[in-house]
């Protein structure tokens, strides 16, 4: 049986459901679900406990020696980065003695975060506040932090909690390197195989295109995990981070990728040196 982990976000149980639900031929594969926000799924990975899952980019860093990373299922894209929101109107500078809840060490939103802040100020964020990301907005609300790096769903959402968009780092980073954002992808252990793994790429592209040509059909399942029910909100987020990128990073994608880990490992040897 081969572990597939996936976030219960509705991008991914959007692109996975023709799979977790046998819609399409799985080739042989007996997939075993795993279904745990990205950030769990980033440590499940980092213990190699998962076969094929879905992961953060910024944690591919930290994999590539056992992992290959799929041109399927990930989450590319433009105008599709985290928010850093508040409840206050702050200036970007102000950020800068700011506590800033984030949704995990090992998130792309996190990275970006402190390549915004190296970028911007030289130096990196205090020290962050994690927690999951649902609860990021309603602790920026209560005031238990000063502003929250928010990602998926909560980019929709955020305005109902009374709060203001302070920075939007997908777009810094797409003017400061003008390629998409590289925010998540699919990996599967090297272990199993080149031809496996190339199935395992084509399954996810099909899947992808099962759910694009059956959206009322794959619905229910996407409600059945999402922390938002709203349909339009829901067709929004499926809107912004299923895309082309989806179907194959292409050449583009691939590019952001390896900038996203270059400049990765530049800010951890910063770290080392500073710290």
């Amino acid at each position: 049986m081969t572990s597939l982990g996936f976030s219960p976000c509705p991008n991914d149980t959007f692109i996975f459901y023709a799979i977790a639900n046998k819609k399409i031929d799985n080739c042989g594969f007996d997939f075993n679900l795993v279904i745990e926000d990205v950030e769990t799924l980033n440590q499940l990975s980092m213990k190699r406990m998962v076969d094929v899952t879905k992961i953060s980019c910024h944690a591919f860093c930290y994999l590539q020696n056992d992992y290959q990373f799929l041109r399927a299922g990930g989450a590319f894209g433009r105008g599709c980065g985290p928010l850093i929101v508040s409840k206050e109107t702050y200036e970007e500078r102000d950020l800068k003695n700011k506590k800033i809840a984030i949704p995990g060490m090992l998130t792309t939103a996190s990275l970006l975060l402190k390549l915004y802040f190296y970028s911007s100020f030289g130096t990196l964020p205090l020290e962050p506040v994690v927690m999951p990301f649902h609860k990021i907005m309603e602790s920026v609300k209560d005031g238990m932090v000063d502003a929250g790096l928010i990602i998926h769903e909560s980019r929709f959402t955020y305005h109902e909690y009374g709060l203001k968009n302070i920075i939007d780092l997908g777009d810094w980073w797409e003017k400061e390197t003008g390629l998409p954002i590289p925010l998540g992808g699919i990996i599967a252990k090297k272990s199993l195989g080149i031809s496996a793994n190339k199935t395992i790429e084509e399954l996810i592209r099909t899947s992808v295109k099962y759910s694009m040509s059956n959206k009322e059909e794959v619905m229910p399942f996407i409600k059945q995990y999402s922390q938002e029910l709203s349909e339009k909100v829901i067709t929004e987020h499926i809107s912004m981070y299923v895309n082309d990128y989806t179907l194959d990073i292409g050449k583009e994608g691939l590019s952001s990728l390896e900038e996203l880990l270059k400049r990765a490992n530049f800010i951890n040897s910063r770290k080392n040196l500073e710290g």
